[in-house]
């Protein structure tokens, strides 16, 4: 395993991060997702991502169990906050203070830890003051129950916004976990320039776009049984974009530049998205521990400049540059006040 700084600081995290999105408490039984989180540490993976919003908090409380007898100062744990959990009332979501006071509390706890290396939070909140919120941010770290700060799909004017009151605070704001893949470049525009001169890195998640990449989905076949896209759970749902023929038949193209870089198409996916020097980790995750250990070899993997130009070649149109779909796709804000007449 190798090792990135997370933006302008000085913590290090392991260039592959294993999140448990989807599969744990949910797509996988807890025996199988403690044994992808076992091979995980095997290949020396130390950081580790989550939310509370997963599988209605049991992603946490799984990840928490299967970490509980590791050594604590060896492992960097990121959960985040945004999306609504529990009942799921009128203040069981969003980055308002009561919420991000109320939701840390609840991670640290399923968690089994006093703190976590990283507090993100998982949108953007047009609901309430980006001011309410970084102090309560400040407030939490200041408390100990978080070292560090990121958000998650934030635009580039959001990041900057951010960052700017964190300064203010004296907390450090250093990451933005995005969806990027060879397929999905649409942070490369704008968030990227943006994050690299405020000194913020990328925490990347869906490298390999929800499994297409990985070539097992073919045109004009039905989806391999138990894959993402037969999973009624949600996995179908957030795959479902990429099930075009038109897309699968380029990712096909990818299987011979694949194998003459000597790697996997799930690798060579992988290796793409670390081959940005903003990104300091790619998200995997895992229904199998075999999964977890294939992975492992995109580390340290050099692509060349004229293997990179063949792949947005075969890849071609199917690839999404566009910038606005950052902000497209963000939760809507409240009304605009409406004047006193």
């Amino acid at each position: 395993m190798e090792y990135r700084y997370l933006g302008r600081s000085g913590l290090k995290i392991s260039e592959l991060t294993y999140g448990n999105w989807i599969t744990h408490g949910s797509q996988v039984e807890n025996d199988v997702a403690t044994q992808c989180v076992r091979a995980a540490l095997d290949v020396g993976i130390t950081s580790f991502d989550t939310a509370d919003t997963y599988a209605n908090t049991a992603a946490e409380v799984v990840l928490g169990e299967a970490l509980a007898s590791e050594r604590r100062e060896s492992l960097e744990i990121f959960t985040k906050v945004y999306w609504a959990t529990g009942p799921k009332g009128a203040n069981d979501a969003g980055l308002s203070r009561k919420h991000i006071m109320e939701s840390i509390n609840g991670s640290l706890r399923r968690l089994k830890t006093d703190y976590v290396d990283l507090y993100q939070a998982h949108r953007f909140d047009a609901e309430t003051p980006l001011e309410e919120t970084m102090l309560a941010f400040a407030d939490v770290v200041r408390s100990g129950k978080a070292l560090y700060i990121g958000v998650s799909e934030w635009t580039a004017d959001q990041i900057r916004a951010g960052r700017v009151l964190a300064d203010d605070l004296g907390i450090h704001l250093i990451s933005n976990q995005p969806e990027y893949s060879m397929l999905w470049r649409v942070i490369e525009g704008e968030v990227v320039p943006t994050s690299r001169d405020l000194g913020v890195s990328q925490i990347v998640f869906s490298p390999l776009a929800q499994g297409i990449l990985t070539g097992k989905y073919r045109p004009g076949q039905a989806p391999p049984a138990g894959s993402r896209a037969t999973d009624t759970n949600g996995g179908a749902d957030f795959i479902s974009r990429w099930m075009k023929d038109e897309v699968l038949e380029r990712v096909q193209g990818l299987a011979p530049l694949a194998a003459e870089a000597g790697l996997t198409q799930a690798q060579l996916g992988v290796a793409w998205v670390l081959q940005n020097p903003n990104v300091a980790a790619a998200i995997i995750g895992a229904s199998r521990p075999e999964q977890v250990k294939e992975n492992v070899a995109a580390v340290g993997v050099k692509l060349e400049p004229e293997l990179l130009a063949r792949i947005d070649e075969v890849l071609g149109d199917a690839v999404n540059r566009d910038v606005t779909w950052t902000s497209r796709r963000a939760p809507k804000g409240r009304p605009p006040v409406q004047p006193r007449v």
